[in-house]
């Protein structure tokens, strides 16, 4: 049987990257956990232990949250932290892109974290230091290039979404927080940058920031986290 007095985090996109990172260094924190996967029966390995649970999530399927917190909540009687990690990229202009391809970027950035977030509130608000961490990027901050612009375009709309639910869920004692990364040694950053991996920022750097976040009080909330492998003017 799950452990009630134990911390429950749910990780969307959690089957590689980022999310793999933060999922195996909250583990180690002893967090148990709720893991967002496309497709649970790929996963590997296949965690059976009573502290996680692996569940399918799409995050280009509205309900699929829903179903995903719903679970969630059967399991461990409890939720205390999101983590909308899932994402998708691009490298297109605003120019060159069409509608089609911004309404995808925005379905999976930003409208499927805010409805996982929706469905999970009751919990967080019972939590009464509910957490919500959204994995933005450096391109929420600002435009580094034309085909960054796309990309950015539904990012910057990521962190505002962030800020929002900061200001909804402060009096219930749930705090927000955008991490920040520039390119990060994962597969989505090789395909668009030819830059070494190891010039790159680790996962288990995202990792590390993530649980430190999750462990502030109420007290001494952090709004957004910028994180970067190369020297920026303001970043």
């Amino acid at each position: 049987m799950p452990d009630p007095s134990q911390r429950v985090a749910m990780i969307s996109g959690a089957n590689r990257g980022i999310g793999a990172a933060i999922a195996g260094h909250l583990s180690e924190q002893g967090w148990a956990l709720s893991l967002g996967v496309r497709n649970p029966a790929a996963w590997r390995p296949g965690p059976d232990a009573a502290d996680v649970l692996v569940h399918g999530f799409d995050a280009r399927q509205p309900g699929s949250e829903e179903k995903w917190v719903q679970a969630t909540a059967e399991k461990f009687g409890r939720i205390d932290a999101v983590i909308a990690n899932a994402g998708i990229a691009s490298g297109r202009t605003v120019i060159e892109a069409e509608d089609g391809e911004l309404d995808d970027l925005f379905q999976v950035n930003v409208r499927s974290p805010l409805r996982l977030v929706r469905s999970a509130w009751p919990w967080l608000v019972r939590a009464g230091t509910g957490r919500v961490v959204t994995i933005v990027s450096l391109s929420g901050l600002r435009v580094k290039s034309a085909k960054s612009g796309l990309y950015a375009t539904s990012k910057f709309a990521a962190l505002a979404m962030t800020h929002a639910i900061r200001h909804a869920g402060w009096d219930d004692g749930i705090r927000a927080t955008a991490i920040c990364p520039g390119f990060v040694a994962t597969d989505m950053a090789f395909a668009l940058s030819a830059r070494a991996p190891e010039e790159m920022t680790q996962p288990a750097d995202v990792a590390r920031l993530v649980a430190t976040v999750l462990d502030l009080p109420n007290t001494a909330s952090v709004t957004e986290i910028p994180i970067n492998s190369v020297l920026e003017e303001m970043l």
